[in-house]
């Protein structure tokens, strides 16, 4: 009998493992078909019953396959970086919604996967978002998973409270009066890449030109003046972590990422272990420059240093609790990991967002201006009028950047055509309405930036070419739907540091054009292409003689 009740007991054991298991197993399959199949479905269902179309999907794949196909066809039939066709490469900014749109019109739906993104080209449903709340449309977590190691949880990515709690910590940092304190940094930081071509003209050996690549130069520009600016005296470590963000950026960057493609971070592969790498490393550069000004403030040096990394450290500072013991060290030590990580990563986001963007607004607009050499001599003639002798300090009047008519016309068609972000995209966090259509949770909302500057529907025939007077009176009166100029993005997760980025730009160019002339070089090839930004993917090449 004990042998039998033995058997017995074995048996009922191996039963009620298995049964765990097939209830484990087809829950986890219950999962995976609501995550695939139902919830796509359901979101589809919502949208065709308000007329939304697009192409058909596949499972479990969507239109992953069409795309692929479109984007093939285009590219075999198509050759691009020519010079002397200038817009020949607009078309090659994501083929397969370009085709799609003329097919099912402004707004339409498709899919990535599980992934539904429902396409929005209609200036009217784009105003209509402009209004929408930040706790109903917020970022996508799809497209900033494999951003992570660049940009952490920082504003850029995160949604709910923790993007109101950097928001309030930024913003002050970024308002006019603040920034009216940093353009001597930006003079400074401009005045010292003017030397620095100045050399390379006198050992050209060609009577004041040099052929120079200026797109490299304007990021070591705008990474010196965002280090200037928001870390102050730690701005030499400052240009050493913008060397390693620029790494980490061109490592991660995929353009299909913009709409969930599969990116495997978690294998130990050749290139996921150089992005851990630079990962490491840029945090502990980050460390390092948090560590030495938590020392300064100690030892009561500075102490009237108020710029971004004391703003962090000051809101971030906290006693974890007055406990004693295990548990209470265990908390201080939970705390300051979780204000280590806050710090790092307001700093990845400040350094990408405010370095990246600018140097490809001042990229483009000096090349448009030597494509337009009569826009080049009109700005050059305003700069004189307004500062007829540059002077340390002398950018400090307000009034006069704005009196500055041509030349913020000129950046506002610059943004247009070569805006350095060519799509913004918002998650519906729970059901929401964009004018009278309903937009089911977990949608996926995209916006083409770059298409939308370039609809001769809102702008008019001449909408590929390059009018800067058409801002003359102002954004209202240059196009049809003004909502549809959206360089800094949309809504109220609209981009912080616009007006540091414009004054920036500004004080840069004022600077460069009084000094020297630009003239497009031979060698240089016209072909813009995306990487977390609109960059020149051969170089921006400028032949730059001294005046």
């Amino acid at each position: 009998m004990e042998g039998g009740e033995e058997a017995w007991y074995w048996q009922m054991k191996k039963e009620i493992v298995w049964s765990v298991s097939a209830i484990v197993v087809s829950f986890m399959i219950l999962i995976i078909w609501e995550k695939l199949w139902l919830k796509p479905q359901r979101i589809r269902s919502v949208l065709q019953k308000q007329g939304i179309t697009g192409p058909s999907p596949s499972f479990p794949f969507g239109n992953l396959s069409q795309i692929k196909r479109i984007q093939s066809h285009f590219f075999n039939n198509n050759s691009l970086s020519s010079s002397s066709q200038p817009e020949q490469w607009f078309p090659s900014l994501f083929p397969f919604l370009q085709q799609w749109r003329k097919q099912y019109g402004s707004t339409f739906v498709f899919s990535t996967g599980h992934i539904q993104h429902l396409y929005i080209g209609d200036p009217k449903l784009i105003k209509e978002l402009n209004r929408a709340k930040p706790m109903d449309l917020g970022r996508p977590t799809y497209i900033f998973k494999p951003l992570k190691p660049l940009l952490g949880s920082g504003i850029l990515t995160v949604n709910g409270p923790p993007w109101s709690f950097q928001r309030n910590l930024i913003a002050p940092e970024f308002s006019l009066l603040k920034i009216q304190n940093m353009v001597d940094f930006m003079e400074e930081s401009t005045k010292e890449i003017m030397r620095k071509w100045e050399r390379i003209i006198e050992e050209s050996g060609v009577k004041k030109m040099a052929e120079i690549v200026i797109d490299d130069y304007m990021k070591d520009l705008t990474a010196d003046i965002i280090s200037k600016a928001c870390f102050s005296g730690s701005y030499a470590q400052g240009n050493q972590i913008f060397a390693k963000l620029t790494a980490l950026q061109a490592a991660v960057a995929k353009p299909n990422m913009l709409f969930g493609f599969l990116y495997l971070r978690i294998l130990p592969t050749k290139e996921n272990k150089k992005i851990w790498k630079l990962e490491k490393e840029m945090e502990q550069l980050i460390l390092k420059v948090v560590h030495h000004r938590k020392l300064q403030n100690q030892s009561h040096k500075d102490q009237n240093q108020k710029d971004l990394l004391q703003m962090i450290l000051e809101n971030t500072a906290y006693e974890a609790d007055n406990s004693s013991g295990a548990w209470g060290m265990w908390k201080k030590l939970k705390h300051k990991r979780e204000t280590q990580k806050l710090i790092v990563d307001i700093c990845k986001n400040i350094y990408f967002a405010g370095s990246e963007t600018t140097a490809v607004l001042l990229t483009w607009t000096l090349v448009l201006l030597c494509l337009h050499p009569q826009w080049q001599d009109r700005l050059r003639a305003e700069i004189l009028e307004a500062y007829p002798n540059i002077s340390p300090h002398c950018f400090h009047d307000m009034d006069k950047f704005r009196n500055m008519k041509q030349l913020s016309m000129v950046i506002q068609e610059s943004l247009r055509l070569y805006g350095p972000a060519i799509t913004t995209a918002r998650e519906a966090i729970k059901k929401v309405k964009v004018g009278e259509m309903v937009v089911p949770k977990g949608t996926n909302i995209l916006v083409f930036i770059t298409a939308m500057h370039r609809d001769p529907e809102i702008w008019g025939e001449d909408a590929n070419e390059f009018k800067p007077e058409r801002f003359e009176g102002g954004v209202s009166n240059a196009c049809k739907y003004p909502q549809a100029y959206l360089p800094f993005g949309i809504g109220s997760q609209i981009c912080l540091g616009q007006y540091f980025a414009i004054i920036e730009a500004k004080i840069a160019l004022i600077l460069l054009l009084s000094n020297f002339s630009f003239s497009i070089s031979p060698s240089y090839r016209h072909c813009p292409f995306y990487k977390l930004a609109l960059n020149p993917k051969y170089g921006a090449p400028l032949l730059v003689t001294k005046l």
